[in-house]
């Protein structure tokens, strides 16, 4: 039996900082990109050992140990989670979600429902699918896709983060490292630690890179990176999980119970 450590990560751009130079930092680990989605289903499935998942599927397990002071976070406007609308936030009867993500799908459920009750028909946006091709009074976009769409026929344009951060005064933390039982990391920890050190250190290179595969702005690439992204998972960010989880658990988005009674993640420690 190999004792290789299955880690799935993200192509999107924020997630880049959290896997600079990982398979040099911890050679005996296996690193495996795949939509976020279905980063989720393949850690459910053990088909995975530890992935950078939706934090609704890490507050749906309720049983997943969590690598600490890691996350994709934002205290504000987060640029790739954005609801492209034809008519305002009350009036929305309809919306397709982007199928890459749940976590930001259950996020607008919980800003349909409990800021704005109202309780639209929801919808799945495929990942090849026009979103302008869509009949639905709204369409969700998230990560690289949501970065540069327009959607000119949608006067609207909603950033999730900043509806959140408006609403409750906290961070919204959009990701973190599950790790599913039984699944020892050793050593693995601290790499994530120094990969994420050495990526944030490393930004401009990052930003430089991507600008190009994505065809961003270097500037813009670097900026959203360093201003609008936050990587840590402190007090505000555990916050922020806490009052989410409570409003999906309310809305039957996730199991009751799922989260601890202290509403502090199961934290996994460096060994």
């Amino acid at each position: 039996m190999s004792n290789r450590v299955r880690i799935g990560a993200v192509t999107y751009l924020n997630a880049k900082p959290l896997v600079y130079d990982l398979e040099r930092l911890a050679p005996d680990v296996d690193l495996i990109f795949d939509l976020p989605s279905r980063l989720a289903d393949r850690l459910a499935s053990a088909d995975l050992d530890v992935a950078l998942v939706p934090v609704i599927e890490y507050l749906k397990a309720g049983n997943y140990a969590l690598v600490p002071d890691i996350a994709i976070a934002t205290r504000g406007p987060v640029l790739s989670v954005t609801l492209f609308s034809k008519v305002p936030w009350k009036e929305i009867r309809s919306v397709a979600l982007d199928e890459g993500s749940r976590t930001s799908a259950a996020l607008a459920q919980v800003i349909f429902r409990k800021r704005y009750d109202v309780q639209p028909k929801l919808q799945p946006l495929p990942i090849d699918a026009d979103p302008e091709s869509v009949a639905t009074d709204a369409v969700l976009l998230i990560g690289d896709r949501a970065m540069h769409a327009c959607l000119a026929g949608h006067p609207h344009a909603y950033d999730l983060g900043e509806e959140w951060a408006d609403w409750t005064g906290l961070p919204f933390v959009f990701a973190v490292w599950a790790v599913r039982p039984g699944v020892a990391l050793d050593r693995v920890t601290a790499a994530l630690h120094d990969a994420k050190r050495l990526g944030l250190a490393n930004v401009g290179t990052i930003a430089e890179r991507e600008a190009q595969r994505l065809n961003l702005g270097a500037g813009y690439c670097r900026r959203y990176l360093t201003n609008v992204i936050r990587y840590d998972l402190g007090p505000r960010e555990l916050a922020g999980l806490k009052r989410f989880g409570a409003y999906a658990a309310e809305l039957g988005l996730i199991p009751e119970g799922s989260i601890r009674d202290d509403h502090r993640p199961s934290l996994v420690e460096s060994r």
